[in-house]
């Protein structure tokens, strides 16, 4: 009888490449380039998506622990305030955007809150003066919400989605921004009375 194959690393790339199939609905292009760039084929970014959702879905182990057993320790912890509760934001780098961490927002007990694309600490973080200055993987949720305030929060498509309705432009004209793991994905006009 022979033994089973061994399972292939499940590691940051494979990791990169699930927030890129979620991205891909929204923008094709970028998310092309950037499988190129992690020198993968369409079929092990399907792979690493399934892979993903089985361990997502799989008993045994918490989310928490399974972003530290893919992504490793985290570069960093930051204690947060959200009200009067406490929290730990967990960052690790993505190679794909430099600028940017992947952070996991825990709470007391190790429950995970959020999990989505930030600004790295002390990195600099676009201009944002207009609807123009919003493109495709620029910016994040937190970002355009300080930019253009009053932001308000939408639901998104998906778990991993997320929409701000916002006003930008002089007369202020409402647009949603869709975002997608808290990365920008576009910026669509609002439709009158949504």
């Amino acid at each position: 009888m022979s033994a089973a194959a061994p399972a292939t690393p499940f590691g940051p790339r494979e990791f990169q490449l699930v927030l890129l199939r979620r991205m891909a609905d929204h923008q094709p292009g970028l998310v092309e380039d950037a499988r190129h760039e992690l020198s993968a084929s369409l079929a092990e970014m399907r792979e690493a998506n399934r892979r993903w959702q089985a361990m997502v879905r799989g008993r045994g182990r918490g989310a928490l622990r399974r972003y530290r057993s893919v992504l490793g320790e985290p570069e960093s912890s930051v204690r947060r305030a959200i009200g009067d509760l406490e929290c730990d934001a967990l960052l690790w780098p993505v190679p794909l955007w430099p600028g940017l961490r992947f952070e996991v927002m825990v709470a007391p007990g190790g429950a995970v809150w959020n999990e989505w694309l930030v600004r790295a600490p002390g990195a600099a973080g676009p201009v944002l003066r207009s609807a123009e200055d919003l493109l495709p993987w620029s910016c994040t949720v937190d970002e355009v919400a300080r930019a253009f305030p009053p932001a308000r929060p939408m639901e998104g498509s998906a778990p991993t989605r997320w929409a701000l309705a916002i006003t930008a432009g002089t007369p202020g004209e409402p647009y949603v921004a869709e975002f997608t793991w808290g990365l920008l994905q576009r910026l669509l006009p609002a439709r009158p009375g949504g």
